[in-house]
């Protein structure tokens, strides 16, 4: 199914469905900071919430972020042939649009949450410029390769020091007193110079290096399914959307597995792994179901918050931090995990609404038309006069 400006509004509702998936998942960072959330056990949780807990950690978190990834590669490969078809180096026009979200994400990081996505696709944009221009197989190799490889960095785990574990508890327990009551320069200040561990700079560029390989599979997934057409014929492609969906309960098997057995060697292996197949897994079922329903007001809301992605995002901070930092109404660490899940499911509603309403007056998100802006080097969000004729703007 395609819009008249020819953008494929099933991967714009995919972009929706993956901000509620992400905002899910944000939620316990949120709720018990970066670090807090994988030290649940120093907050007085019941059982069910624990519970709740463990579902959102197998069935939500590492496998949203993922399906933005692959839109984000999907998205690169319609932008570049737009771009080709209007004969434009699209190169110059990606180097902008890339510069721009390591700016944005550097800004959203330092002033308002640890836990930005936008500086990391900034620099990652870069590192799939070496892949786009080549062939779909090529790139389905690289894909696996990768994906079988960076599994595989998990075996055997890694097993906290007694120190480290002391670190940890500390750090955690002074984030939940700063960020629940301390003001905003208090908590810019934690955010940006505390850390609960002792890094080398070795390892640290060790990490900076591995995370573009460790993130490429769905990157490069999504440039292979651009690539080849995908997406594009729904109703033709039922068949490969339903042997895809099978993908769902192996990857929640292996992340299953993979928190019933925490000390087993191939744990990290397993969650890994059941990370990115659910989210592929995720991804077809999504498919699928677009195809099957009818086009209505839940699937129209849904790809309006798809084309708003960034502005949504954004959004989705400021609203949360303002809930639960001190400088706003101070839940920091107070809400139950069930709260979270209903807090989550409120604000996205309202994001439905909002970016229904918002298209009745506008044609453009905010943050979407100064990245246009950027990418296109003008103040209109115009590319030059010999792309005239596009109108189509991937995001």
């Amino acid at each position: 199914m395609e819009t008249t400006s020819n953008r494929i509004t099933m991967i714009d509702a995919m972009r929706g469905v993956s901000l509620f998936g992400i905002l899910l998942a944000n939620i316990l960072i949120f709720q018990y900071g970066i670090w807090g959330k994988d030290e649940i056990n120093l907050y007085s949780l019941s059982p069910a919430n624990h519970a709740a807990y463990h579902v959102i950690k197998i069935a939500i978190e590492g496998s949203f972020m993922p399906i933005f990834t692959f839109l984000f590669g999907y998205s690169m490969v319609k932008m570049k042939e737009k771009l080709e078809n209007n004969n434009l180096k699209y190169k110059r026009y990606f180097v902008r649009r890339f510069l721009t979200l390591l700016l944005l994400g550097l800004l959203h990081g330092t002033y308002l949450w640890e836990g930005d996505i936008l500086t990391f696709y900034g620099m990652m944009g870069f590192f799939l410029l070496l892949f786009l221009s080549r062939k779909s197989n090529t790139i389905l190799i690289w894909a696996v390769i990768l994906l079988c490889l960076t599994s595989l960095l998990g075996y055997g785990g890694y097993e906290e020091t007694r120190n480290e574990q002391e670190l940890m508890k500390t750090y955690v327990q002074d984030t939940m007193e700063v960020y629940s009551s301390g003001t905003y320069l208090e908590i810019k200040n934690h955010r940006n110079n505390e850390i609960p561990m002792e890094m080398s700079e070795g390892l640290f560029l060790f990490i900076l290096a591995l995370a573009p390989l460790i993130t490429a599979p769905l990157f490069l997934l999504g440039i292979y399914s651009a690539k080849i057409g995908f997406f594009t014929m729904p109703h033709l492609e039922q068949k490969q959307y339903k042997l895809g969906s099978a993908l769902v309960p192996v990857g929640l098997t292996l992340k299953s597995c993979s928190l019933l057995f925490p000390d087993f060697n191939w744990s990290e292996v397993f969650n890994f792994l059941g990370a990115n197949l659910l989210a592929l897994g995720y991804i077809f079922l999504f498919a699928l179901l677009f195809t099957l329903l009818k086009e209505g007001s839940i699937t129209k809301a849904l790809v309006n918050v798809g084309k708003l992605s960034l502005t949504n995002y954004l959004m989705q901070t400021v609203i949360c931090t303002t809930i639960y930092y001190g400088y706003g109404f101070g839940y920091f660490g107070k809400f139950s995990v069930f709260g979270g899940i209903a807090l989550t499911l409120c604000i996205f509603i309202l994001q439905m609404l909002a970016s229904t309403l918002y298209f009745k007056i506008a044609k453009q998100g905010p943050i979407e038309r100064i990245l246009r802006i950027a990418t296109n080097f003008s103040f209109k969000g115009q590319k030059s006069k010999k792309a005239a004729s596009s109108h189509v703007e991937y995001t």
